[in-house]
């Protein structure tokens, strides 16, 4: 029977546009994803906000931006107008230029597609209609999800790729260290909250003490299993990320780490553990391990707090309770492996029948694991409508990526499921 899935009509209609691109990945994915196009016969425009974006674009088929942010509103509308651009295409939906760009671009009837790195981890790529996280047109009623999801195939999630961290580090220090240079761009603002090589600094120091960092979180882990100690899981996030800037209540980590440990402290059965596992490229500016025993200290639990800086997140799911999280894309890691989730913020997965709806003082006890069918149905359309597999950095990664972008982009296929993601019964 045909695909049943309810769905919108095709964001951008089929045959020749014009696409712009704006600021995109540290990676050359959108410079390839625009050869593509070309090589469809549609029209590329791309607009250079300074030197690191003119150089991962390459030398000729774009123009730069080097106004006042100030100017940004009217130069923009008026490029989207005089270029007749039928869609824009951007990373970080929330950064002030392309939050500009895209209300000029809406108020025009242009699409917008966002990419970034998908929602499940390591080898997806986010494609979709204008925005990520909580602007995310990804249906959040189970209902809904089911009917969406209806004739698609269950993706498989045995990882292909796998960017290589060498290449990622190299690719943003070089792209930060161009963004600083001045001409002609002297008057770019940056989205980040901290300077890049503040950043790059703290992650150097966190680089240097691996082997500790490495030593104490198996002593961590190898504890709580030694002793049987039944735990939960906190997936820190990067402050500066929008997931928490603009898609949360908070304003840094600090907020749902002191609400999270006061709700354990007064809720979570007698005997078990909360293990806070740090971001892997978290700079560490705020000395975390200190902070977090001093709220744990102050919520009368130090000894039932643990920290892990790294340790492989897959294999700490699996051995603990459930998952809290702010919206971490860690949070899909954990419904996979069947365990309960309870997030802090808005996402994509926070679905009733998915991760937990009630309170956080209820979740230690009243947590569930997420659903069979309703899980199956979201993986389906999460990966079948509104991610394409790959990588940004790995060679075979990145280039079935930029296949997968090209094909969705040239055939209007963003969030709808391209022809191959349907099973046999959803196509006949």
């Amino acid at each position: 029977m045909p695909w049943r899935g309810v769905i919108p009509a095709p964001h951008s209609a089929p045959g020749k546009r014009r696409f712009l691109f704006l600021q995109g990945p540290i990676s050359p994915f959108f410079a390839r994803v625009a050869h593509g196009l070309r090589s469809l016969g549609h029209q590329v425009h791309r607009v250079n906000l300074h030197l690191g974006d003119r150089a991962f674009w390459g030398a000729t088929g774009s123009v730069d931006f080097t106004g006042r942010l100030e100017a940004w509103p009217d130069w923009i509308a008026d490029f989207l107008t005089r270029h007749a651009i039928t869609d824009l295409l951007l990373i970080g939906e929330q950064r002030p230029y392309h939050h500009i760009a895209i209300a000029a671009a809406k108020a025009r009837g242009i699409a917008v597609i966002v990419t970034d790195y998908g929602y499940l981890r390591p080898d997806w790529i986010t494609l979709e209609s204008d925005g990520m996280g909580g602007q995310s047109l990804f249906p959040r009623d189970p209902a809904e999800i089911l009917r969406r999801a209806a004739g698609l195939k269950l993706p498989d999630l045995t990882p292909r790729h796998s960017d290589h961290f060498a290449t990622m580090a190299l690719r943003d220090v070089y792209y930060h260290a161009l963004a600083q240079w001045p001409f002609p761009f002297r008057h770019y603002r940056r989205h980040q909250l901290r300077h890049p090589f503040v950043v790059y600094a703290g992650l150097a120091r966190r680089l240097a003490l691996r082997w500790l960092e490495d030593r104490q979180s198996s002593q961590v882990f190898q504890g709580l299993k030694a002793r049987g100690e039944p735990f939960w899981a906190f997936a820190m996030q990067l402050e500066t990320d929008f997931a928490i800037r603009a898609y949360s209540p908070f304003a840094d980590m600090d907020g749902p780490l002191g609400q999270v440990m006061a709700s354990f402290a007064a809720h979570a059965p007698l005997g078990t553990a909360l293990v806070i596992k740090l971001h892997p490229l978290d700079p560490c500016w705020k000395p975390w391990p200190r902070r977090i025993a001093a709220l744990a200290q102050a919520a009368g639990i130090a000894g039932r707090v643990h920290i892990m800086p790294r340790g492989r997140l897959p294999e700490l799911l699996a051995a603990s309770r459930g998952l809290l999280t702010v919206n971490s894309t860690a949070a899909t890691t954990a419904m996979v492996l069947g365990k309960p989730v309870k997030l802090l913020g808005q996402a994509v997965y926070d679905v009733p029948g998915l991760s937990f709806q009630g309170g956080l003082d209820e979740f230690w006890a009243q947590a569930s694991p997420p659903d069979p069918e309703l899980l199956q149905a979201f993986l389906a359309l999460l990966c079948g409508a509104h991610m394409v597999r790959g990588a940004f950095h790995q060679d075979s990664g990145l280039e079935e990526a930029v296949a997968g972008a090209v094909a969705r982009l040239d055939q209007g296929c963003i969030n709808l499921p391209m022809p191959e993601a349907l099973s046999e019964s959803g196509a006949a």
